[in-house]
């Protein structure tokens, strides 16, 4: 099965509209060993998104993973170059022992802020990550889905939807081949 074609779980909001997000039985801070390491990618993006657009932005880019905090956490660095300017961007993934969630945090170099989590956990190599954001004025939920059924090339895309999770519209897939 393809990443494309792999369902997102339903989205679940508590009494206050808030997201309900549990995690699976399996979560476990060992989730992202998978990424260790140094990758080759090949991005494909949208190019404009909540447009039906079809036309898809594709670019290489490097990646460099190591954990940190005795294991509950990792770090990585995202080198690419965009329109011939040079682009870094740095994840910082955080795994509570008691929710047993995943707290995913970006940030990078035309923003210089550290953006809103994605919240989730992984189930049989699949990862769900979710978090309600605003996209250009727009209310949305976003999801990060990691594939880690290949190990060695593990698949990472986005999705935004604007209507509480009822409809997807991807807009990011990152295909990744560890080089060490």
């Amino acid at each position: 099965m393809s990443n494309e074609t792999l369902e997102i779980p339903e989205v679940v909001f508590d009494k206050n509209g808030e997201l309900l997000i549990v995690a699976s039985q399996s979560s476990s801070k060992d989730d992202f060993d998978f990424f260790q390491g140094k990758s080759v990618i090949r991005n494909k993006k949208l190019k404009t998104r909540f447009a039906n657009c079809t036309e898809w932005i594709e670019f290489p880019s490097t990646q460099e993973m190591y954990k940190i905090l005795n294991g509950i956490g990792n770090i990585d660095n995202f080198l690419a170059t965009f329109d011939g300017e040079p682009f870094e961007g740095m994840t910082v993934r955080l795994f509570n022992p008691k929710t047993k969630l995943w707290s995913i945090y970006w940030a990078d170099s035309n923003s210089g802020t550290l953006d809103k989590p994605v919240v989730g956990s992984f189930e049989n190599k699949i990862g769900h990550f979710f978090s309600k954001d605003i996209y250009e004025g727009k209310n949305v939920i976003q999801v990060f889905r990691w594939d880690a059924r290949d190990e060695n090339n593990p698949v990472w895309s986005q999705a935004m939807s604007d209507d509480q999770g009822k409809t997807w519209e991807w807009n990011w897939y990152m295909y990744m081949s560890k080089t060490s």
